[in-house]
């Protein structure tokens, strides 16, 4: 039989062991509760519900629809404002994962709108960009390719140059031993006179942050900036002011980072220039704008990805935050805007008073709330203060807005996309556009 001492040791023993499991297991539901209301940077307002409404826009827009859901649960993934030739119509250029094509929106005279097909069996398009990366006077354009738009870590990536030869496109593919890749962008960073390539290499667990070296010829060499998954978008500007093209990213599975990799000729220094505890934010992609116009470049940050969530309802830290460039590789990041499941930005002077606006779209939905905003605009004070304005309730689940002159009317408009993989499905949308209708009604 134990003696007491033996009892007494067993009983510390079991206590301690009760204790830790108590602790092994309850530290994790705590934090799992307690982290996502952990708000990237300051406190959201303590008013902020689920479903927030806003003063309806001053600023006058119509909802016109571009291109009907040709499919029950449309899949688009990328919407630019642009022009396909020099001289040529501004329009809407499409990345749809649903049908697996890059496509041409442009208004007809008669009414309506033509749809030209400028690339088809693209598995996941995630981004496009018009540029002339070869320098014989016309635009090519750069595809992103995310190989299935669904959770996935096999090598299925690529980035395909569509080459523009006349009327048409020779297809040329410049990566494809990468997993799904999300976002491309040019730029000479070797300073030899020809176009690089910035790659965001999301995957799932698994991603990369890319710089390809243009050898000529239609060959690029590889050279890894960083390992990390989720990375969405790689804007490329001189955010230093030292005459040079750098690269930032925003990295989203795991840790949620912002990075930029420093350009030193031809080879990168990385910083991390931000970070959350706050694993659930959602950044949903990265824009590079210079917002106050001080002369130096600045990010945008939205925030609100929630997919990963069966039911992405609003959630109080979703919004925009506003990274100011300090200089000397120091960013300010501020909350301009509390947006619930805010999934893309766009800026530009949306009232013609010579600052910077900004148009929110939401992914997030309270399902009894059918007035809930899912496009708003922040209006510019000219210091950097934003008022939210509602703009529209329909459609839904929007991922991707840009914005630009559609009609020529002198007007900047909104055009946005969406992007149907949650329900309910009642107010889908393909892609829509707000026509701006004129001055602020002051």
């Amino acid at each position: 039989m134990p003696n007491a001492g033996t009892q007494r040791l067993n009983f510390k023993s079991n206590m301690i062991l009760s204790c830790l499991s108590v602790f092994a297991i309850g530290l994790p539901v705590v934090a799992w509760r307690l982290l996502p209301m952990v708000p990237p940077q300051g406190a959201a307002p303590a008013s902020l519900e689920l479903a927030v409404t806003y003063p309806g826009s001053l600023l006058p827009f119509e909802r016109i629809t571009i291109a009907e859901p040709a499919i029950k649960q449309p899949r688009i993934s990328h919407v630019q404002v642009t022009q396909l030739e020099p001289n040529g119509p501004t329009g809407v250029l499409v990345c749809d994962a649903g049908k697996n094509m890059v496509m041409f929106y442009v208004e007809q005279q008669c009414g309506g709108w033509s749809e030209k097909v400028v690339a088809a069996n693209v598995s996941s398009p995630a981004h496009a960009t018009v540029v002339d990366m070869n320098g014989d006077g016309d635009l090519d354009i750069l595809i992103s390719v995310l190989g299935n738009i669904e959770p996935d870590d096999g090598v299925i990536g690529s980035v395909l140059l569509l080459e523009r030869d006349g009327s048409n496109y020779i297809h040329r593919t410049i990566l494809n031993d990468v997993r799904r890749v999300a976002d491309a962008q040019p730029g000479d960073f070797d300073g030899d006179g020809d176009l690089d390539i910035a790659v965001a290499v999301f995957g799932y667990n698994r991603g990369q942050v890319l710089w390809l070296e243009n050898l000529s010829n239609g060959h690029f060499r590889e050279h890894e900036l960083l390992s990390a998954p989720g990375t969405i978008h790689v804007p490329v500007a001189d955010f230093d002011g030292d005459g040079d093209l750098d690269i930032a990213a925003i990295v989203t599975q795991d840790e949620e980072e912002l990075w930029a990799f420093e350009n030193l000729g031809g080879h990168f220094n990385a910083r991390r220039l931000w970070f959350t505890v706050n694993f659930d934010l959602g950044s949903a992609g990265l824009l590079a704008v210079d917002l106050d116009r001080d002369g130096d470049t600045d990010f945008i940050l939205p925030a609100g990805d929630n997919l990963e969530d069966f039911d992405p309802f609003p959630q109080p830290y979703h919004g925009c935050l506003w990274f100011e460039n300090l200089g000397d590789w120091q960013f300010a990041a501020k909350r301009i805007a509390d947006f619930g499941g805010t999934y893309a930005a766009a800026a530009g002077d949306l009232d013609n008073d010579q600052d910077i606006d900004i148009v929110l779209v939401s992914m997030a939905r309270v399902w009894d709330a059918p007035d809930q905003a899912s496009i708003v605009w922040l209006e510019n004070d000219g210091h950097q203060s934003f008022k939210t304005w509602h703009v529209d309730s329909a459609p839904t689940h929007m991922v991707t807005v840009d914005i630009g002159d559609l009609n020529s009317d002198g007007q900047p408009d909104i055009v946005a996309g969406g992007l149907h993989i949650r329900g309910p499905y009642d107010q889908t949308g393909q892609i829509t556009s707000w026509l701006n209708r004129g001055e602020h009604g002051r």
